[in-house]
């Protein structure tokens, strides 16, 4: 578009079932009216996502999520009073009567559980209230390929496809956490902003995991297919410049210093996370042969920014 995309305008195009890039404190996101089934199928299409990833649907409030949910455990109440708004997805039955607040089968991949959120952004905030909607948005980049953590990144990935509500750089960098909540059990099915050690806290309890979806199988949460989140360029997980490949390439290090081309990341997980995605794109303009990372610490608080690497890379 020739002028900035104001929220009144974004608003209006999802009333019309179009889709519309807006920010959030994790990364922008690709979004469409969560009612509207036709709107959703143009998310899938555009970013070329597989119709068994679900979708999240971002909400202005607890008392919006409530509506969208069959049922509202007790421990989804207290992640949701504890984080929200913040970068916590909770996965929870979901409504199955068709009615005003009914999510269609495309945006949970035919599960019967929805994931939700309240962003803690005020662009995604006021977007929101000002369409009436609650709205279905992954991360507005192709499938598989590196979020995007401002405009132009989304821009770069689309060009004039796909308007763009420009809300400034995230703070966060990566994605939300996602907890499923589901017959008394809590699951982490995707680390993100909010920590493990943070949810447990909250709750007074351990939380399991799950690693892995049978092949063919709907993911119950996005992000989790083995590679994703990955740069053009080749992208290598090392433990040492001795571990470097040969030939021309960048290295991202944090532990020592290094005078090859490439980026010094903070020692501290979340100011790592709220680099990350933005020192990739960088990098991955730059025509490297690899970009090399150097492996952040096995332990708690590196298990989200740990698990983006290992997705996008190889060792």
């Amino acid at each position: 578009m020739n002028h900035p995309l104001s929220i009144a305008d974004a608003a209006a195009l999802l009333q019309r079932g179009e889709l519309v890039a807006f920010p959030t404190e994790t990364v922008y996101g690709l979004g469409a009216s969560a009612l509207d089934a036709n709107a959703v199928a143009k998310i899938y299409a555009l970013k070329g996502r597989p119709a068994t990833s679900p979708l999240i649907v971002h909400v202005a409030s607890i008392d919006m999520a409530k509506t969208l949910a069959a049922e509202w455990p007790s421990a989804a109440d207290a992640l949701a009073r504890a984080f929200w708004p913040g970068p916590l997805t909770l996965v929870v039955p979901k409504n199955v009567l068709p009615k005003k607040t009914f999510v269609p089968n495309i945006v949970t991949a035919g599960l019967a559980t929805v994931g939700i959120r309240v962003p803690n952004h005020p662009v995604a905030l006021q977007l929101i209230d000002a369409a009436g909607l609650p709205l279905a948005a992954p991360s507005a980049n192709r499938f598989m390929q590196l979020s995007p953590t401002t405009a132009a990144h989304v821009r770069a990935a689309f060009g004039d496809e796909l308007p763009v509500l420009d809300g400034g750089a995230c703070r966060v960098g990566i994605e939300s956490t996602v907890v499923q909540i589901l017959d008394g059990q809590v699951t982490l099915l995707r680390p993100g902003g909010i920590s493990r050690k943070q949810i447990e806290a909250a709750l007074g309890q351990v939380v399991r995991s799950i690693d892995e979806v049978a092949a063919g199988a709907s993911h119950p949460a996005p992000g989790m297919h083995a590679r994703h989140y990955s740069p053009r360029t080749p992208l290598v997980l090392v433990h040492s410049p001795a571990d470097l490949p040969a030939g021309l390439g960048a290295y991202i290090w944090h532990s020592q210093f290094s005078l090859l081309p490439g980026a010094h990341m903070p020692g501290d997980p979340s100011e790592y996370a709220a680099r990350l995605y933005d020192v990739l794109h960088e990098l991955d303009n730059e025509g490297w042969a690899w970009i090399a990372v150097e492996l952040p610490p096995e332990s708690p608080e590196w298990e989200a920014v740990r698990d983006r690497l290992k997705r996008a890379g190889s060792l």
